[in-house]
């Protein structure tokens, strides 16, 4: 088990200096491709309300899928408040499948595999050679790169500006659905 913690502290070490984007910020435009090949644009979703994006690792990551089953479960509430949600991770479409269906999720989960979105919104970092070692990422991404995003959640307004950004080098704290519930509804108080 030491190893495991110290294994995941030389990744979370690897990652500290990953900011991300801030509140404040205009969250980079982008089109990925859904589960099912479909393109979906952010601006597009804008139209429809706020929109909350969750960078993950990928669907072979426990903790990741976790917070993803855990967003699902607060989903017809998060809709409630006017927004809708995206996941977006650097796989494959066809493993964002496997990750819609593994979860049971009902919201976008996107591909980014060339990893361009995640690098526009600062959280690509390589977890070091260690890790290289223990997962083949250059077969689990997409694109075949070593690389992973920080996880984070980034609540947009339909302006494009960032309205709460959490970025967390240590990948087992994450943005939970009750704080962005917190934040949507903050939101609804400014209208």
């Amino acid at each position: 088990m030491s190893e495991l913690k110290d294994f995941q502290k030389l990744v979370i070490a690897n990652a500290t200096e990953v900011r991300g984007l801030s509140k404040g910020n205009r969250a980079p435009d982008f089109s990925l491709p859904n589960a099912f090949g479909k393109k979906i644009l952010l601006s597009q979703a804008l139209k429809s309300g706020i929109v909350i994006i969750k960078f993950y690792r990928g669907e072979w990551c426990p903790i990741c899928n976790l917070d993803l089953r855990a967003i699902q479960q607060h989903l017809p509430q998060i809709r409630s408040l006017g927004a809708s949600l995206i996941a977006i991770s650097p796989q494959r479409p066809d493993d964002a499948l496997t990750a819609i269906q593994k979860n049971e999720l009902e919201y976008e989960v996107l591909s980014d595999a060339d990893q361009e979105v995640i690098k526009a919104y600062n959280l690509q970092f390589d977890p070091g050679e260690d890790y290289h070692q223990r997962r083949d990422l250059s077969v689990l991404n997409g694109g075949g790169l070593k690389t992973l995003p920080v996880p984070a959640t980034f609540i947009v307004n339909t302006d494009q500006i960032i309205e709460a950004a959490h970025v967390e080098a240590n990948y087992t704290e994450r943005m939970g659905p009750i704080e962005i519930i917190e934040v949507l509804k903050g939101m609804g108080n400014k209208a």
